[in-house]
């Protein structure tokens, strides 16, 4: 007999498999211009705030500046500030970061194939 006070392991779908953990990581990719700054950022080694700005011209400034915030947080950024006048901060992917870039790179060729449709 089961204790009432155990629950089942959750399941998502009829096969028992389980996508739950992947929630955080949606979250934070879904957001708007998650994706790019990765890819941007990755195929540099560092990027200073304008030049990621310059990549993306379709992102407001706090829009960048938040998304780099989360990623910093979410430990896929590192930001280094030097003690320079005029200030400088550069960014780069960390090795978490540099494996969501990896894992990231057949969704992009499959989205280039299929022209990016769904239909």
């Amino acid at each position: 007999m089961a204790d009432a006070t155990s629950s089942p392991e959750p399941t998502c779908d009829v096969d028992g498999t389980c996508y739950c953990p992947l929630t955080g990581v949606i979250d934070t990719l879904s957001r708007k211009y998650a994706m790019q700054l990765v890819s941007i950022i990755g195929a540099h080694d560092f990027l200073r705030f304008a030049e990621i700005e310059a990549h993306l011209t379709s992102a407001s400034t706090s829009t960048i500046s938040k998304r780099l915030d989360e990623f910093e947080e979410a430990e896929l950024i590192s930001r280094t500030q030097y003690n320079e006048i005029p200030p400088r901060v550069e960014y780069a992917l960390t090795e978490n970061g540099h494996e969501v870039r990896r894992r990231l790179e057949p969704l992009l060729e499959w989205a280039t194939e299929t022209d990016g449709s769904l239909d």
